[in-house]
């Protein structure tokens, strides 16, 4: 466990009881969220480098115009 966690950790521990399970709830939450959302990234990663690779060719096609251009 690194010195930042343990530290985290350390400091959840003063916490009352209720605070101490809402910290833990919330923690466990986003752990399974990043781990939901780097399923999806590797299972949509070809996708994504189709759709790369078809936004580099229009790019250098010049069939884009700049963001700032389009929000003006």
């Amino acid at each position: 466990m690194s010195n930042k966690l343990k530290q985290a950790f350390n400091e959840a521990s003063k916490l009352s009881a209720d605070d101490q399970d809402a910290f833990a709830a919330f923690l466990l939450a986003e752990l399974k969220d990043e781990s939901e959302w780097q399923e999806r990234y590797a299972a949509s990663e070809a996708q994504l480098s189709i759709l790369a690779k078809e936004a580099r060719n229009e790019f250098e096609a010049g069939k884009t115009e700049p963001l700032d251009k389009l929000l003006d």
